[in-house]
């Protein structure tokens, strides 16, 4: 019985370690794909230099986050194409533990509490859409 367990632990394991073979893991990132909606773009950029840049500066003051980006995607697929990239890196997955509380405490000092938050939150909504949000692990070739 012992053997079996030892060969369904192995077997379980076994892909995780040939893929460690290959490379060491690095930050996490959480990417959100945006759709902002024609004629919108200059109120949202707007929106988030007055309320998500504090937000995330405050975030990475606190050692919450490691680093933000945001990118402008140049090409369009089609009219519905994401046009805005917001990525969020992490040190690690450990670092996402209790995000949530942190990040409520954040919420209520940049953003003067949960109402005001929703209300942005609202706001938003009416002119974009987001398209896909992921969490990626980097990864470094070894």
């Amino acid at each position: 019985m012992k053997k079996l367990c030892g060969l369904v632990v192995c077997l379980l394991l076994a892909p995780a370690l040939f893929a460690q073979e290959h490379y060491t893991e690095g930050p996490v990132w959480r990417v959100s794909l945006i759709h902002v909606k024609p004629t919108h773009m200059d109120e949202y950029l707007a929106s988030l230099r007055k309320s998500s840049k504090p937000f995330f500066d405050e975030e990475k003051r606190q050692g919450m986050i490691v680093d933000y980006k945001l990118f402008l995607k140049e090409t369009q697929n089609n009219s519905d194409d994401w046009n805005i990239c917001i990525a969020i890196e992490y040190k690690d997955h450990a670092a996402m533990d209790g995000l949530a509380a942190k990040s409520e405490a954040v919420r209520d000092k940049i953003l003067g509490g949960k109402a005001p938050a929703q209300e942005l939150a609202e706001k938003r909504q009416e002119i974009r859409e987001t398209v896909s949000s992921e969490l990626l692990q980097e990864i470094f070739l070894k």
